[in-house]
């Protein structure tokens, strides 16, 4: 009896001694040593939660308002824990979390929410889709999902293929984020940039100022640009704001008289998978698949 007992403690011993092991991973900021599959996480970040939960990772604690409609429903039984831009230190303390992740808008309360628990920055920047595996290569290292990173991984690059072979044959695209009333574009080295190289399209306007915002534009400056394909991010809409539509802001006749807008050629795309979720794994696939079909059921195709 002595023996099972015995035999009993041992392997708890040598499961959690197997659960305490280290991995490394690398985030924004660097690589990172942490304890593996960590229990309780919260997670700051939409593109970050929106990965973790296409892997299958249910996060303890998140933001009070996901402005993802995508993945309301994986986080509705978690605790609320502020918001991206503020932290409840409060209900992150009560949640005893194991692990806390920011990045993008809430990296800036790396160091705040560090005061609670050990916390790391999976920030996505402009060079998306590098970053992007990036992030599921470290998660799935994390949280032992090796094998689920890798047919994720798969998944991705099918998408991609697709979207390349769609792409044959059309030419530029110009990237308008709206804003209420207001338009900028976006070029290759921007945020959105990823989309010209895994489209395979080329600019319709090269040289963009590459700010944070985009460059301003106008309805003349989308005209003389003539550009093939539209493709268009709504922030009013991904924040959630009432407001002028980004069709409403595009619409007049300069505009009317571009290719684009004359073949059908305008894609208002996922507004909150592209503006708040970028780059994390449902957001990407969601768009590479809007992308395709508009491209394939184009007359030009």
């Amino acid at each position: 009896m002595r023996r099972i007992a015995l035999s009993g403690l041992m392997a708890v011993a040598l499961s959690s001694a197997a659960l305490a092991q280290d991995v490394t991973i690398q985030t924004a900021q660097g690589q990172v040593e942490l304890p593996a599959k960590p229990q309780t996480v919260a997670v700051y970040d939409m593109a970050a939660l929106d990965t973790l939960q296409a892997m299958g990772v249910t996060p303890a604690g998140t933001i009070d308002d996901i402005l993802v409609p995508a993945l309301r429903e994986g986080a509705k039984d978690a605790a609320h824990v502020g918001t991206l831009f503020e932290p409840d230190l409060e209900a992150l303390a009560g949640l005893a979390p194991d692990l806390v992740i920011v990045g993008g808008r809430s990296s800036t309360q790396l160091q705040t929410v560090s005061q609670v628990a050990t916390a790391i920055d999976m920030t996505i920047d402009t060079d998306l889709l590098p970053e992007a595996r990036a992030r599921i290569d470290a998660y799935g290292t994390l949280f032992g999902k090796e094998d689920r990173a890798a047919r994720m991984h798969a998944t991705l690059d099918e998408k991609l293929a697709a979207l390349k072979k769609a792409a044959e044959g059309h030419d530029d695209a110009m990237i308008v984020m709206t804003n209420g009333p207001k338009m900028s574009a976006f070029g290759k080295d921007s945020r959105f940039g990823w989309i010209y190289d895994a489209a395979g399209l080329a600019e319709a306007a090269p040289d963009l100022d590459e700010a944070t915002h985009g460059q301003a534009i106008t309805h003349e400056f989308i005209a003389e640009t003539n550009p093939d394909w539209l493709l268009v991010v709504d922030r009013g809409a991904a924040i959630g704001e009432d407001g002028q539509s980004a069709k409403a802001t595009l619409t007049s006749d300069l505009v009317a008289g571009t290719t684009a807008w004359s073949k059908g050629q305008v894609v208002y795309l996922d507004p909150a998978a592209n503006y708040i979720a970028a780059g994390g794994y449902g957001s990407l696939i969601a768009t590479l698949d809007q992308l395709t079909k508009a491209l394939t059921d184009s007359p030009a195709s």
